[in-house]
């Protein structure tokens, strides 16, 4: 007879091998996410968009949160002219609504993230702090989330551990839309 928890827990294992490791200068508790944002030199763009839209203080304390973090490369998919856009005052409302769509309450770590993937027929249902769906699932050896609006983001590293959560960092930009 086959052990399947000893069976799940090997491909789980093997999944998380094979998925980028996270940075050396990451994977430490160094502070909160926000702090870990600022530092990070892919992440200038996140971190303007979170002064903007005024989550720096929600998401420097309190948690635990599990955030898809967009660099700087992911948000320059977008087509000419959006970050600006949502940069400006007037759009703060949809800004909040973009950035809080990247974020899942609770700790969700790489290997928890693939286990529900598993558990769940190859797709789990992740509710973001926005009140929408991210959905992620397996490519080969790669974790991918599909937004609303049915784009995917490959998460390119994970389990950059904060004080106040973990954050996985992703190549493009979830659209709760």
């Amino acid at each position: 007879m086959i052990d399947t928890s000893k069976m799940l827990a090997a491909a789980a294992a093997a999944a998380l091998a094979i998925l980028p490791a996270a940075a050396s200068a990451g994977s430490g508790n160094k502070g909160n996410i926000v702090a870990a944002a600022v530092q990070s030199k892919d992440h200038e763009t996140l971190v303007a968009a979170l002064k903007a839209a005024g989550l720096v203080d929600t998401l420097a304390s309190g948690g635990p949160f599990t955030i898809f973090a967009p660099t700087d490369a992911a948000f320059s998919k977008l087509p000419a002219g959006t970050v600006d856009t949502l940069l400006q005052p007037a759009n703060r409302e949809k800004l909040r609504s973009v950035l809080t769509y990247h974020v899942v309450p609770g700790k969700v770590t790489a290997g928890q993230l693939v286990k529900l993937i598993q558990d769940n027929g190859g797709k789990a249902k992740l509710t973001t702090v926005q009140g929408g769906t991210l959905t992620a699932s397996l490519s080969g050896s790669s974790v991918l989330i599909t937004d609303a609006a049915g784009g995917t983001a490959q998460v390119t590293d994970v389990d950059l551990i904060q004080s106040n959560g973990v954050i996985h960092v992703t190549d493009a930009v979830s659209l709760p839309m």
